[in-house]
């Protein structure tokens, strides 16, 4: 029997916050997660690039999935799904971040191709490590594409629709951003039978329109309600409307980037909701200031989600 598809909407992956000496956060951590559910989104992805997964030991990528778990259930969220990032470079280790990921409470893991020997990745590879970690994780699986994170390895639609035949593989991200990749997915299988997720909010509305389920997105850790009023207006069928806050959105999405991406976000969230510090683990950089034409335009998203 196939397993559970996750549900449609918007998700986020959240940023971690860190002390200066690179422990976890624990009161700004609870902070975000709680504006984040309070902001009304699906799920939340936990260990996700923005959450500095890769610069995590096991033992804090399964705690941070426990602290966030236990803060959305302590405050009435249990409705709020977790995505926990799974991804590492062999198939042993991903598949105990899997089963880690279980027992710390996620739903669903997100999985990235390894990319060590991008020379090696073949289709062929590809495919057999995707359905082997597949065949073993305790949840319900979905691809990560990201090829700016991957050496460049990026997954055409022909692989992520032969995946989608495995019984515990349920979706995907598509962080390349490549929206006709999207469609061909969608057009073959729906979010009722394949959870197809934009994985930027520049092509969010987009996206909804050709068919996906929504979206996994690193903007919705600074507008959560600006990204759900988006979505909301799309479900009701107000696409004039709904398309005149995506221009906002995608905006937003490329100012980020510009701005300074991790380090921006966390200095933004510090400086707007008052919680977290600027923190990020090397080699990563904070922010060294927050100013300039891209955190102005940041800074009237911010204003937008604080009037709603």
């Amino acid at each position: 029997m196939p397993a559970a598809v996750p549900p449609s909407g918007i998700y986020v992956p959240a940023v971690l916050f860190f002390k200066e000496n690179e422990d976890f956060d624990v009161p700004a951590i609870k902070s975000h997660v709680l504006r984040l559910a309070q902001g009304g989104v699906t799920g939340i992805v936990v260990q996700g690039s923005n959450g500095e997964a890769q610069h995590l030991s096991h033992d804090e990528r399964k705690e941070a999935i426990s602290l966030t778990r236990k803060t959305l259930d302590e405050n009435g969220f249990q409705n709020v799904v977790i995505i926990a990032g799974c991804g590492a470079q062999s198939a042993r280790e991903t598949k105990k971040l899997c089963a880690d990921a279980k027992d710390a409470g996620a739903a669903f893991v997100l999985v990235l191709t390894p990319s060590v020997w991008p020379g090696d990745m073949t289709r062929e590879n590809i495919i057999r490590y995707h359905r082997e970690v597949a065949d073993y994780s305790p949840l319900p699986y979905m691809v990560y594409n990201f090829p700016t994170v991957t050496a460049g390895i990026d997954l055409d639609s022909d692989i992520i629709l032969t995946l989608s035949e495995h019984p515990n593989i349920v979706g995907t991200k598509l962080s390349c951003g490549n929206v006709g990749k999207l469609h061909r997915i969608t057009s073959v299988k729906p979010p009722s039978e394949f959870c197809t997720l934009a994985g930027v909010s520049e092509v969010l509305l987009q996206g909804l329109l050709s068919g996906s389920a929504g979206a996994i997105a690193a903007l919705p850790n600074l507008v959560p309600k600006l990204h759900m009023k988006m979505y909301a207006l799309y479900q009701a069928g107000k696409i004039v409307e709904a398309m005149k806050i995506q221009a906002q959105l995608g905006q937003g999405d490329w100012a980020t980037r510009r701005a300074g991406g991790v380090g921006a976000m966390k200095a933004l969230i510090s400086k707007h909701f008052g919680y977290g510090e600027i923190y990020v683990r090397r080699p990563l950089m904070a922010a060294a200031q927050l100013n300039g034409t891209y955190v102005d335009k940041l800074e009237e998203l911010i204003a937008s989600e604080k009037a709603l």
